[in-house]
């Protein structure tokens, strides 16, 4: 395991002493960056920049060199284990993902295997190998997959879908091809991210975009138990280092007793709930992420400090807080706001820390 310069983010996580709350941002390389959009437009599609590992590594440092973050995390996509599946990634101009070859019968599911990652996703760990390379221990990499529910929706409707009325189908006439679909899915991502974990990231996490959609029930029967099972084949320590696994459920703030039981070292949460809630519904088992709103980004410098102080209070005093939006950054964010936030967060942090 590579020694580390930077660890705050893997002590917050596992609620260790910090000196000031480490910050990372979903989606922080991404269209805001100039730097970003020059190396998409080389690429030539989003697709070819996230299988080519040399600018995918590119994409993943763009941000770090602009800004004091805690973490860089590889640049992929949640889609990549469906589209290793063969069902045919594909992203439009203006529609988003969508899948050539969605998946209609309970033949569909049956004929899908695991795949290898060292074979069909061999792009993400030879990025991980570059860029670990590049940042020489300067910070921790975070490696990602989508939940098996979120890949599961994608993959039933074909592309986003308000609802997802296709899933919710099969949930309702065929839920047993749902449930081995979704069991193929968990066995998929903790494959997938144990080999992200052999290759150098020294922490995962778990997408579960659209867990939100359902009820309570249902939700602990489709998502939340398949996310167990990847947690419960996942390897939680490499080269005598624990791997902290993150889950974040958008939408999923009712549920935090829940998520905290399944053993994870922290939870992601969206700006739904607040931070002194969601300590109080997690106790001391958890570490927590999050949770600024994204559009506050667009406000000045002095409303984006205001917006950090009131998140830090909000959580209070000690470690086991990872400041984050609670979803990704805006495509038309500015930069310099980013660099105000950045500063705020590791400035105003640190009397919460303080002995």
């Amino acid at each position: 395991m590579i020694s580390l310069k930077n660890d705050r983010l893997l002590r917050a996580m596992l609620r260790k002493p910090v000196d000031v709350t480490p910050i990372w941002m979903m989606r922080q390389a991404g269209r805001y960056l100039p730097e970003y959009r020059a190396t998409r437009q080389r690429a030539g599609s989003f697709l070819k920049l996230c299988k080519t590992p040399e600018l995918a590594c590119e994409v993943t440092l763009q941000p770090l060199q602009r800004f004091p973050l805690d973490a860089a995390i590889i640049f992929s996509d949640i889609l990549t284990i469906p589209d290793a599946m063969g069902l045919g990634l594909q992203f439009l101009e203006g529609e988003g993902p969508m899948f050539e070859r969605p998946i209609k019968t309970r033949h569909d599911i049956e004929r899908l295997g695991v795949p290898d990652p060292g074979i069909a996703l061999r792009f993400v760990t030879e990025a991980i190998l570059l860029v670990q390379q590049e940042l020489a221990g300067k910070v921790p990499l975070i490696g990602f997959s989508g939940s098996p529910w979120t890949l599961a929706a994608y993959m039933v409707e074909g592309k986003s879908v308000p609802g997802f009325p296709a899933l919710k189908k099969l949930q309702q006439a065929d839920p047993h091809s749902l449930h081995n679909l979704l069991a193929k899915l968990a066995d998929s991502v903790s494959t997938y991210l144990n080999a992200q974990i052999a290759a150098g990231v020294q922490v995962v996490m778990i997408f579960d975009t659209w867990g939100g959609i359902l009820n309570t029930a249902d939700y602990q029967t489709y998502s939340l138990q398949y996310m167990q099972q990847v947690m419960a084949n996942l390897t939680r320590e490499f080269a005598a280092q624990k791997i902290p696994v993150v889950l974040f459920t958008k939408g999923g703030g009712q549920w935090l007793e829940l998520i905290a039981d399944t053993g994870c070292d922290t939870i992601s949460v969206d700006w739904e709930i607040s931070l002194r809630e969601a300590r109080q519904k997690a106790g001391n088992r958890v570490a927590l992420q999050g949770n600024l709103n994204p559009a506050f980004l667009h406000h000045s410098p002095e409303e984006i400090r205001q917006a950090v102080a009131e998140v830090l209070a909000s959580y209070g005093h000690g470690s086991g807080h990872i400041f984050n939006l609670g979803h990704g950054i805006l495509p038309d964010v500015p930069v310099e706001n980013v660099t105000v936030l950045v500063e705020a967060v590791h400035d105003l942090s640190k009397s919460y820390h303080s002995s």
